[in-house]
């Protein structure tokens, strides 16, 4: 398998995580690809026609795309264990959609400020963004207690929220605000699939 990833990107990030948790990782090529929401990869739109990644390529030709199903496919692929089953499933899908809408907010702030040029930002649109990324953490801190010692699909969205805020947003004084969630962080830090996967400036 192959999959097509920027070590920049959380939800490639994510996808990569998944891979290492599952022990998936070593048959797995990761292709570093550049992307921009202005000049799109043609190479990778003939893997995924909305030209995002990740891309997960599998062996038949088939290209599976948005890091949800990528994850589910290698959690399933891997034997399932990073998706709770029965009742349990649902807050743990929940968990995971919390925190990739406070990517998209994140992601879609980084956008405006370091692409859109400086006289065409609309920083009203910007501060809505901000409005999301700080009710989804405070959300994600009230959640933090029944993590446990869990590292499932909805912890692993958690790691990459708050190492995508470090990574983009050193302004966002997260830890400050939300204890709770700086105390995990500090413990999943030292994890060997978030340690590895940690995006460098």
């Amino acid at each position: 398998m192959r999959v097509r990833v920027n070590a920049a990107s959380p939800f490639a990030r994510k996808v990569r995580i998944v891979a290492r948790e599952t022990g998936l990782a070593e048959r797995i090529e990761e292709i570093e690809t550049t992307v921009s929401p202005i000049a799109p990869n043609k190479e990778l739109a003939g893997a995924n026609p909305l030209v995002k990644i990740p891309a997960l390529l599998l062996d038949d030709g088939t290209t599976l795309y948005d890091s949800r199903v990528i994850c589910e496919y290698l959690d399933a692929a891997a034997g399932g264990r990073l998706f709770s089953q029965g009742e349990a499933r649902w807050p743990a899908l929940r968990l995971q959609a919390l925190c990739d809408g406070i990517l998209d907010a994140a992601v879609l702030t980084r956008y405006e400020v370091a692409v859109r040029p400086e006289a065409s930002r609309w920083n009203e649109w910007i501060a809505g963004q901000r409005l999301k990324i700080d009710g989804g953490l405070s959300a994600l801190d009230e959640a933090q207690p029944g993590f446990g010692a869990s590292f499932g699909i909805g912890q692993i969205g958690a790691a990459c929220v708050l190492g995508y805020l470090d990574f983009r947003f050193p302004e966002i004084d997260w830890r400050a605000r939300h204890p709770r969630l700086k105390d995990w962080f500090a413990q999943v830090l030292a994890r060997p699939s978030v340690r590895d996967t940690t995006p460098r400036a």
